[in-house]
């Protein structure tokens, strides 16, 4: 029985698979930095010699076209997807022998996009690579070529949900996204599934057409703007990366790249920004959804220099970036805040939320909200100003002046706002502390949906 082994990518919510009988082996919807699928199949001994894609990926760059030239490998992809590259098309139907005991069967399953394929891999149990098809307890998203399309790719995700359920109910479910990802409608349940519990769990076959579409697409929120740059990049057929160590970056290369207008970012820690931090610099740690939010909100093609604790973060940070096709930093830095900057050392009032009921008892302040609308609109501290945090660049000037106190669900976004609305001058405090239960334990009046 073949061996399916998983590389996940959880900072984006995607996985990829390697697949193997011991000497050949296949990937599927490999990411960007392809030497983690090199380093397993080196593990495993085994040669690859087929890559197949899902779909044109909407939310990272693909590595399956540098792969492929690394290894040899044929690369199958959609013969109607609009590529620019040599590949090897394949179509509904048709039967791909890799090695000499695995058999990969092509199903077309649009929904997610309009040439979407999922690939079934026959045997006793079989398992199908479902890609932003069938997901764990929901589908992939129907919006991302367009609102235009979006009812008729959620009516075509419907009956392609229908299509794989037709397999034996022991087939194992393996999906590209859905793990975090933006790519999914709804949010995903569990790390593993198969095509029988997916039949009583997933909604796109527990409920009829027309109750799916309408509740997937009530249910659409917005996802991140790089995702525009995606479908092009993957189309060209992506070179592997470059994350070679950056030039180092000095305090005066510091000091003017954030004179200029570029973006300095600091790797570490929420607690460590907010304790000090160079003026200036903008705060996207590591721990969190780190290349989803600083790909969102970026002006694309803005210079950008990395400030870490060690080069080690500066790299993980590099490899985050690639797979969304910001391929190379202008300059880093490492050690700590004195290191960067012979000026002031900035820091910002980190506090919970019930800081902010005791606070509010002695003085006026400004609430600013900066998770997504669906958020605010569910349940929200009564007052508050909800721009979300992937708008508030353009929306700066609706921040009002005086002491601002930014919160979000868990802390990461609002010292993300915190470090913009410093950085322009206003009176931010960070509330490092999570929505639910925190705003209610503090006794905070809330406002909630219905």
């Amino acid at each position: 029985m073949p061996t399916i082994l998983t590389i996940e990518t959880p900072t984006l919510g995607d996985r990829s698979y390697l697949v193997h009988d011991g000497t050949h082996a296949f990937v599927v919807d490999p990411q960007r930095d392809i030497d983690r699928v090199l380093a397993v199949a080196a593990r495993e001994g085994v040669r690859i010699t087929d890559i197949f894609e899902t779909h044109i990926h909407n939310d990272y760059v693909t590595g399956g076209f540098a792969l492929a030239q690394q290894t040899g490998a044929a690369y199958h992809v959609g013969a109607d997807d609009p590529v620019s590259f040599e590949r090897v098309p394949i179509r509904d139907g048709e039967v791909v022998r890799v090695g000499e005991s695995m058999v990969v069967r092509a199903l077309l399953t649009p929904g997610h996009t309009f040439t979407h394929l999922s690939y079934v891999l026959e045997g006793d149990p079989p398992a199908v690579f479902s890609g932003g098809s069938l997901l764990f307890g929901s589908t992939g998203r129907p919006d991302l070529l367009g609102a235009d399309h979006a009812e008729e790719l959620a009516r075509l995700q419907h009956a392609s949900a229908h299509r794989l359920a037709e397999l034996p109910d022991e087939t194992a479910v393996m999906p590209t996204h859905g793990f975090g990802s933006f790519c999914s409608a709804t949010q995903t349940e569990g790390t593993a599934s198969t095509i029988g519990r997916e039949k009583r769990a997933n909604t796109a076959l527990t409920r009829d057409v027309e109750d799916f579409v309408a509740e997937t697409l009530a249910g659409l929120d917005a996802y991140p703007a790089y995702y525009a740059h995606m479908g092009p990049a993957n189309a060209a057929g992506p070179e592997a990366p470059d994350l070679s160590p950056p030039r180092r970056a000095g305090k005066e290369d510091i000091r003017r790249a954030i004179t200029a207008g570029e973006w300095v970012v600091d790797l570490r820690t929420r607690t460590a920004f907010a304790a000090g931090h160079v003026p200036g610099t903008f705060s996207f740690a590591l721990d969190g959804q780190f290349a989803t939010y600083l790909g969102w909100m970026i002006p694309w093609g803005t210079p950008l220099t990395l400030l870490g604790e060690t080069a080690a973060q500066v790299a993980e940070a590099q490899r985050e970036l690639v797979r969304i096709g910001i391929d190379r930093p202008e300059a880093a830095a490492t050690g700590e805040p004195r290191d960067w900057t012979d000026g002031d050392i900035a820091a910002v009032p980190r506090v919970r939320f019930g800081d902010l009921s005791q606070v509010r008892h002695h003085r006026p302040v400004h609430i600013l909200d900066v998770r997504r609308r669906s958020e605010y609109a569910e349940s929200h501290i009564a007052g508050a100003i909800n721009i979300p945090l992937h708008e508030l660049l353009p929306r700066l000037d609706e921040v009002p002046r005086g002491e601002v106190w930014v919160h979000c669900a868990g802390g990461y976004r609002s010292l993300v706002a915190s470090s913009f609305l410093l950085a322009n001058g206003h009176r931010a405090v960070y509330v490092d502390d999570d929505y639910e239960p925190g705003a209610r334990r503090a006794g905070l009046e809330l406002v909630t949906a219905g």
